[in-house]
């Protein structure tokens, strides 16, 4: 087969990317969404959740309309952070997102459950299904940007949302442990084979501020985000701090009070990325 030239007049039907791009699902009839953007890691225990929630704060505090579709049906965490308990309405063909105090749309797993605390113990192919629930059935309004929190790895969900959600891009979370150059190019491959692409890199737990003495230390170890990204042509968009104020805002669903200046350099670099 020839090389593909992302022309698809000259494509026959058989060809991968054309089965591929017949996959996307529509959107709610009503919704207007500007930008989607999936936030993902190889693995567990990066901080995803917590990127993906600032990341929607910073843009909101910018005057950007923001929403969170929160993919992690297994391990939802979104509404903890932002302290949301009331539950999702809808009618028989639509679900209405949940706001937040500073009016950014939110849509969980967790917010159609009676118990917050019951798991989601569902098949692969009924997580899925969800995830295309949350997008084609939720009405999204007047969305600048949405964050896709994605679940680790490249299973069922994330493959689901790289081939039935338009993305614009995503975002790779990681730390700074040595293996993460073989997780990053796990997530980084996968998203090439999608042709998906990729926006950059956020590395969390990069470092530690003493608060005495100001002194920074690397409790996980010298970071090598910035050869990996060299090595992948990526940009770190950002790196965050161990900071126990983040526990503290997530703990406290307080996070669209928290100091988003960490972040903003990511912010600035999106921003620019997606006009």
């Amino acid at each position: 087969m020839s090389e593909c030239t992302h022309d698809c007049s000259s494509c026959g039907k058989d060809c991968s990317s054309r089965t591929q791009e017949s996959l996307l699902k529509k959107p709610h009839e009503g919704s207007s969404i500007q930008k989607v953007i999936g936030v993902v890691s190889g693995k567990g225990g990066v901080g995803k959740s917590l990127v993906t929630a600032m990341m929607a704060c910073a843009f909101n505090r910018r005057g950007y309309h923001t929403a969170v579709l929160d993919a992690d049906i297994t391990g939802p965490s979104i509404p903890k952070l932002f302290g949301l308990n009331e539950r999702i309405q809808g009618t028989q063909d639509t679900l209405y997102p949940v706001k937040t105090d500073t009016g950014i749309d939110v849509v969980s797993v967790n917010l159609l459950l009676d118990d917050e605390r019951m798991p989601v113990v569902w098949r692969g192919p009924v997580i899925a299904g969800t995830v295309q629930q949350f997008w084609q059935n939720v009405l999204w309004e007047n969305v600048d940007y949405m964050f896709v929190d994605m679940p680790p790895g490249t299973g069922d969900v994330p493959l689901t949302v790289f081939q039935s959600i338009p993305l614009d891009g995503i975002i790779v979370v990681t730390s700074p442990q040595e293996l993460v150059s073989m997780i990053v190019a796990k997530a980084v491959n996968m998203a090439n084979m999608m042709n998906i692409p990729i926006l950059g890199i956020i590395e969390n737990y990069s470092y530690f501020q003493c608060p005495d003495c100001g002194k920074t230390i690397s409790i996980f170890g010298e970071s090598h985000i910035d050869e990996i990204a060299k090595d992948f042509d990526l940009d770190v968009l950002a790196k965050l701090p161990i900071n126990p104020e983040f526990a503290k805002a997530c703990d406290n669903g307080a996070i669209e009070g928290f100091d988003s200046s960490y972040i903003e350099p990511a912010v600035d670099k999106l921003e620019e990325k997606t006009k």
